[in-house]
């Protein structure tokens, strides 16, 4: 048997070839596990240090901005760079404290104390362990995007609110609405110094990236976090030396947690929190990142924007590596207990600290690891510098952190898709009542507006040339039968009427109380007709369902949109049966005669486009790279790419009359045979194809042809381009009436007659032509082609194979072996 068949799924290829899109493999699939060693690359450093640069003051500012210790952030971001970026999934994602669980973080802080919301942190990373090794990170993927969005900007609006009031020079109240309320009363009383800080700060780090000329160019190199921060202390230095500033505490005095004390419910509910809130923002964060890196990795020119220290390799170089989401999630759940362990906040994946790292240059996890060294390095050398830096300058800094997560770039598209009040619920929520209360009750407004949106189906009734038309806009669900069995209940008996379902979906309860309502109305001498929107279609109970021209799958009822739409329409065709007495449908003579290939286009773009458009873009953009010659017969009935599950890019294929390959030297100023020479030059010789198929089929018109005999021809009566190309196929004959060859069969039973006698010929005779082509035989003595002759029964739908000894040349018998369904793995096809 052949070791190798026309096939999409080809597990073991003979060179490297790109990564497909296939729908079978998960978009956020494992990344290589070929090398567990930690390579450190002159871009991870420099990269490693740009995050730095931007983690340092963020910690130190979100630490601010819980009531927590100093300290606590900086724990937290080394711990998030090196457990996180060792035991991650997302290897250019970074880790450490949280904008996200600011709110949840200070909520604990105040009700239960610093060192029993360590203990807290503790119990979510175990619990994120665990559903990581149950593998439900993909699951928590798919909740609302309007929630996930909106939960993230009421957090940011609570976090905005509260340091707006230390930017103030003040101290922020226990609750978002007790900060707004406070909010005049701070205003009354307001310094100078504290707010001019605040201000320089967020100038600064608006300004920094937008500075023209070379100048902006060489500074923006440096993160505007960084420069923010280092500009306000250095201006608070000199001009208001008594501002507040940093205090870090001795080491010796760092607090660790301790064994939490108060109602099991209420803590479990904060492990849950936290957990919850800590994982929909890293796993978030990891696809994000992703996206990133997959962009960066298409660019033709990246502009680096790591420091001067090293200069970064070319992120066009370096392939984008797909999160292990289980895998990112077990990581985070190790890492918040760690820091939880060791007195630090929780901890989180970052889209800010993810992109600089991409945008820096980083080439895989080291840079997340270094970058979580160089912060344990500074917290034991540069706490003089530290206390430098005004609180009002990190209370800014922290303030556009909150801000900037009300996306107006989210608003827009969940408005777009219409879910915007789902998103202003969930935010309303989490700013009024907190995190997981948000969630919940966007939750419960999301399911509102689906039901709602399930149950507002439109039903109008209409009278055209003395004929009832009933048109149901919307979904049919159950929701909608009693609206739908009262006005189909209003038409008289025996009505004379046409249904037109413009909806995409049908439920069991809809399909039996449209059926009951036929079958009664058939019983009176009614004439009823269903159609639907052009080419559309609309679900049913899967025992009823024939699956009509689902997209890609199944092919059996690819011409369901040619039908007569009094038959079938875009509906099912248990709906209407050929005795059901329906009359044409105004129109219906149109769509049946209608050009079926401007319906079969409509239908592509429709359907099947949407599905295909990432895949065929990557193939516009990297050009083709198939691994086969399939060269077959223009025969209608033969689809290549549903016999070989084969899709875009997969296959070369040449088809003509009889699958026929002129041997080299036929070709002649009359019969212009090129054209199968150059497909086979150009796959063999450009594309490097690994294998090449010859493919017969049974009831072959061009082998029927041969048997029959050329008609009689001469000087009035010249050869048709038809026979001329026939000529190819004589061998063919000659080799199937020759004793010296042995005749070519099936296994396990014989040809059904002289046709298929000769096309199992044809397969091998072809093949011999195809070897005395220079390339090809060039190839084969290089062991780097293999042939392959093929059998495809048309009535059976059955695939055979020619044995391999006969398909290289090598063998005498020339049979045809049966595919069966467990040959992948019989022959590691």
């Amino acid at each position: 048997m052949s070791a190798c068949a026309p096939t999409r799924h080809d597990p073991t290829p003979r060179r490297p070839r790109a990564r497909r899109a296939s729908g079978a493999k998960s978009p956020h699939s494992p990344p290589p596990t070929g090398g567990r060693r930690l390579r450190i690359a002159g871009a991870d450093v420099s990269a490693s240090i740009t995050v730095f640069l931007i983690a340092v003051p963020m910690s130190l500012g979100l630490a601010l901005a819980v009531g927590a210790p100093l300290e606590a952030g900086l724990v937290a971001a080394a711990v998030g760079g090196i457990v996180a970026g060792l035991f991650g999934g997302t290897p250019l994602q970074v880790s450490g404290p949280s904008a996200g669980l600011t709110v949840v973080t200070a909520e604990l802080i105040q009700v239960y104390g610093w060192r029993t919301t360590c203990a807290i942190t503790v119990g979510a990373g175990l619990l994120q362990i665990l559903l990581g090794t149950v593998r439900a990170a993909r699951n928590a993927l798919a909740v609302s995007p309007a929630i996930v969005h909106g939960t993230l900007a009421g957090i940011g609006v609570a976090i905005a609110l509260a340091q707006l009031h230390i930017m103030l020079g003040g101290s922020p109240q226990s609750s978002v609405v007790a900060n707004a309320l406070a909010l005049p009363e701070q205003l009354a009383g307001i310094g100078a110094a504290a707010p001019l800080i605040g201000a320089l700060t967020i100038a600064v780090l608006l300004l920094w990236p937008r500075l023209p000329g070379r100048v902006g160019r060489t500074v923006g190199r440096i993160p505007a976090a960084l420069a923010s921060v280092v500009i306000a202390t250095a201006v608070a230095a000199v001009a208001t030396p008594g501002l507040a500033r940093v205090d870090l505490p001795s080491w010796r005095s760092h607090a660790l947690p301790e064994l939490p004390q108060g109602p099991v419910l209420a803590l479990a509910t904060a492990v849950f929190t936290v957990m919850l809130v800590a994982s929909l923002e890293s796993l978030l964060a990891a696809v994000a990142v992703d996206k990133l890196a997959a962009d960066r990795a298409g660019e033709p020119t990246p502009a680096p924007t790591a420091p001067p220290t090293a200069a970064p390799a070319s992120p066009a170089a370096v392939p984008p590596q797909r999160s292990d989401l289980d895998r990112e999630l077990r990581g985070q759940g190790v890492a918040n207990t760690v820091t939880g362990l060791l007195g630090g906040l929780p901890v989180a994946g970052g889209v800010v600290r993810g992109s600089a790292n991409v945008r820096a240059g980083a080439t895989g996890r080291a840079s997340t690891v270094l970058h979580g060294v160089w912060v344990l390095i500074a917290a034991g050398l540069l706490v003089t510098v530290f206390e430098w830096i005004p609180l009002a300058a990190l209370a800014a800094l922290v303030m556009v952190v909150g801000i900037q997560m009300v996306s107006f770039a989210h608003i827009r598209n969940v408005h777009k898709y219409r879910e915007f009040p789902v998103y202003a619920a969930t935010v309303a929520g989490v700013v009024a009542f907190g995190a997981l209360a948000g969630v919940a009750l966007g939750v419960a407004v999301a399911v509102i507006v689906s039901l709602h949106r399930l149950g507002r189906t439109k039903i109008t009734v209409t009278e055209q040339d003395g004929r009832h038309v009933v048109t149901v806009h919307g979904q049919l669900t159950f929701l909608a039968v009693p609206r739908l069995t009262r006005t189909l209940g209003q038409l008289p008996p025996g009505v004379d009427a046409t249904v037109e379902l413009d909806g995409f979906f049908m439920d069991h309860a809809a399909y039996e109380a449209i059926q009951s309502w036929r079958g009664a109305q058939l019983a009176q001498g009614g004439r009823i007709a269903f159609t639907g929107r052009s080419g559309s279609r609309i679900a049913e109970p899967a025992a009823a369902a024939h699956s009509c021209c689902r997209p890609w799958t199944p092919w059996r009822n690819h011409r369901c949109h040619d039908r007569p739409a009094d038959h079938v329409g875009a509906t099912t065709d248990t709906l209407t049966s050929s005795d059901s007495g329906a009359s044409p449908v105004p129109g219906a003579g149109r769509k049946a005669g209608a050009h079926r290939l401007l319906s079969g286009l409509s239908s592509f773009q429709r359907n099947t486009a949407p599905l295909v458009r990432d895949e065929l873009a990557r193939l516009a953009s990297e050009g083709q790279a198939p691994s086969q010659l399939f060269i077959t017969c223009a025969d209608s009935r033969l689809v290549t790419s549903m016999i070989t599950s084969s899709g875009p890019g997969d296959l070369f294929t040449v088809r003509n009359v009889g699958n026929l390959v002129p041997p080299p030297g036929t070709v002649s100023a009359e019969s212009g045979d090129d054209s199968v020479a150059a497909a086979i030059e150009y796959a063999v010789e450009v594309l490097r194809v690994e294998s090449i198929t010859v493919c017969g089929h049974s009831g072959c018109g061009a082998m029927q042809a041969l048997l029959k005999g050329e008609p009689e021809s001469g000087p009035q009566k010249p050869r048709t381009p038809l026979w001329r190309w026939l000529r190819h196929g004589l061998p063919s004959l000659e080799r199937m009436a020759s004793r010296r060859h042995s005749w070519a069969r099936i296994s396990g039973r014989l040809p059904a007659d002289e046709v298929e006698q000769l096309c199992l010929t044809n397969v091998v005779q072809q093949l011999e032509h195809l070897r005395a082509h220079e390339a090809v035989a060039r190839r084969l003595a290089e062991g780097t082609l293999q042939l392959h002759g093929m059998y495809f029964h048309v009535g059976e739908a059955q695939a055979y194979l020619l044995t391999e000894e006969s398909s290289s040349g090598t063998g005498p018998d020339e049979v045809f072996d049966r595919v069966g369904t467990g040959e992948r793995e019989r022959t590691g096809v």
